[in-house]
Order: structure tokens, then sequence, then C-alpha cells
């Protein structure tokens, strides 16, 4: 990509919401209270959650990276040693958020591509400016990626409820533009059943202790004019069961070989709610968030988040509003198995069941022109 002003991220379409927004060497980070903070290159916004979602994680990552680079002066190392240093600093990011493995899958792609680069050039600049350009491609390519989940995801829930001309999805968390560089997964599909006139309401949970559904995914529904209903998380259950919900959409941090799949804390009870009402649970999200090497959830790291968020309101931000002393547990995720989940929506096509398992190996092999022999 050339250093342009603007990437093909600035031509999304008009009113759309966007976590970031970058030119080389410059990069912004909208925070959960929509307030641009400008990056000069370091993971706090990783850590610290200004950045949610895994697609968003991934790209914020590698961008602020990006603009650190650009802006190094006089660096008097090697290509080698040029390539170490974008290693080690990839390497950190991952630390920061160890549950997102867009992250991780990001991370190992920048890598080689540094590696092959030093390998080819005895200048530091060229390794350091292959990274740039690589980082900027994933960019677009998360834009390109979220929509092709959306039509995929549309068309397939379409032809799923025929029977009904409109119908209502409920989903969890924060899974649009604000959490992927534009578009988003989940709420991409919900979006783009909108777009076609057949979604008769979206309906968000409030997705504590963050309450990153109340902030940011009620915001943006309203934002687009999507028929939009915020419930407590407690409340879908009743939800389901006065038969207001045709199905849910989450999102997905790390889907196991095996279909088991993190999502935010919350997301395990609504599958178990929906197999209980006989509702269509779907996990949307793109093939970089699945994690071959893990063959069931069972082996998905699960972190565990601040006690000041269940302690404080406003997700720990405000005033403290429960006992002192008393303990917490905070996960930030938990793993939701492959039996309650319908379907996989990804970028290129759904993964659905056969003899009630997942294929995800197959499908990824497929998907990536190998051969599944």
């Amino acid at each position: 990509m050339a250093p342009d002003s603007k990437s093909s991220n600035d031509l999304l379409i008009h009113n759309s919401l966007r976590s970031i927004r970058y030119k080389r060497g410059s990069l912004q980070l909208l925070d959960q209270i929509f307030k641009m903070l400008q990056m000069d290159g370091n993971e706090n916004a990783i850590r610290d959650m200004v950045v949610r979602g895994a697609p968003a994680i991934a790209i914020a990552a590698a961008l602020s990276l990006a603009v650190e680079v650009a802006n190094l002066k006089d660096f008097n190392g090697t290509s080698e040693e040029a390539a170490s240093f974008i290693e080690l600093k990839l390497e950190y990011l991952v630390s920061s958020r160890p549950t997102a493995v867009n992250l991780s899958d990001a991370a190992k792609k920048l890598i080689e591509i540094t590696s092959n680069a030093a390998s080819t050039t005895t200048m530091p600049e060229s390794v350091f400016q292959a990274y740039i350009e690589a980082s900027e491609i994933m960019l677009d390519d998360d834009v390109a990626s979220n929509k092709a989940i959306g039509s995929y995801g549309s068309r397939f829930l379409r032809d799923q409820q025929k029977i009904v001309p409109r119908f209502s999805v409920l989903t969890h968390c924060n899974t649009r533009s604000l959490a992927t560089a534009g578009y988003g997964t989940a709420l991409g599909v919900i979006r783009a059943l909108h777009a076609e006139g057949v979604l008769e309401r979206a309906y968000c949970t409030e997705t504590r202790p963050f309450n990153q559904g109340s902030w940011l995914t009620a915001f943006e529904l309203v934002h687009d004019k999507i028929p939009a209903t915020l419930i407590a998380d407690s409340a879908a259950a009743a939800l389901m069961k006065e038969s207001r919900v045709s199905a849910v959409i989450v999102g997905a941090d790390r889907v196991a070989a095996n279909g088991d799949t993190a999502n935010k804390i919350g997301t395990y009870s609504l599958a178990l709610c929906a197999m209980h009402h006989h509702i269509l649970f779907y996990v949307a999200a793109p093939l970089t968030s699945i994690d071959l090497s893990l063959s069931s959830g069972e082996e998905i790291v699960i972190k565990e988040r601040s006690s000041k968020e269940l302690l404080h309101s406003q997700g720990g931000l405000g005033e403290q509003v429960a006992a002192s002393g008393v303990l917490v547990w905070n996960p930030a995720f938990d793993v939701t198995p492959a039996y309650l989940i319908t379907g996989i929506i990804t970028e290129k096509g759904v993964i659905t069941k056969n003899n009630d398992a997942f294929n995800i190996k197959a499908f990824v092999e497929k998907a990536a022109g190998k051969s599944t022999a």
C-alpha cells in the first residue's frame, strides 16, 4: 500500500462507526466512551481494553507497532536485528491479551514476513517497511472479511427461516465496527439482515461487568437506525421463553478444532438457554479465530479480569458498590461446547455439522485450497 494519507478503511460506508483510524505514522483508537486516543505504539490500549473484540485487537496491535516503527529514528542495528526488534515487540503484545487467537495469528504472519525481508536485504529500513506494508494490508483484509461474514451469515439465516418473513436476533458483547477494523462479525450479520429487510429486531445484552453491550452495541445499533432493544444479561432466558428470539449470533475470541468456542463471559449461558428453547445458536468469526492446534476448549486459557470491574460501578470505573472484603471471581471469557453451537459463520462460508460434529480442519483446508486427504 502506498503511503497515502488514508487507507481504504477510511472509505467505508458513510456514517459507519470505526474503532480504528489509521494513516501511515499515526493511529487513533476509539475507547469505551468514544474518545479518540492518539497512540504512539504501545500495548496499553490492548491490555487495558481500550480496544475490544478479537479482530480489532489484532489489527490495533499490528498498527500500533507499525506507527512505532514508522516514527523510529536512528536505528543502528542490522536487518536481522530489525526483525528481532519487531518479533520481541509482537510477542509482548500477544502476552497482553492471550485469549484472542487473532492477535497471535497476526503476530506469527508478521514475524514471518519480517524474517523473510531480513534474509533478502542488509537494510533495516527495508525490514521496517515490509512490516508496515503487511500490517496495512491486514487492516484492509479485515474489513473485506467482515463484509463476507455478514453476507454469508445473512444468506444462511434467511434460508433457515424461510417460513418467517422477518425475525429477531439476540447478540452478546460487541462484535461490530468497534470490535473490528470495520463492519463487524456477529453484528455484521445483523447489519446485513437489516439491509435486506428481514430483521424484525436486534436484541443486545448489557454484557456485564464491562457493559460492552449497553455502551457499544446499543450505541451502534441506534446509530445505524437498526430496531434495537437492550436487555439485562439475566433477562435472556425470559426473552427466549416468550418466543421473541429467532436466533442467537455471537462472536468469538478463539475456536478450537472441535468447535468449542471462547467468547465473552455469559456466552455459555446464552447457548444453554438457546438449546433449551430450541433456538439456533451461531458463532460469527473470521478463520483467524480458529486455532487448530487446540483439540478442544479445555485447552483455551481463560484470563481473569480485575476485581474492580465487579466491585465498582461502570465496569470498575465508578464508585464502589459491593461490600468491602468480599472475594471476586471475574473470568473474562467462558467456553461454549460445540454441541451447543448450530454453526460457525466465517468469511468463506458457514461451517455446519455432519453427524452432530464439526469438521473444522477440513473446512479450513478447503478454504485455503489444500487437500483434506
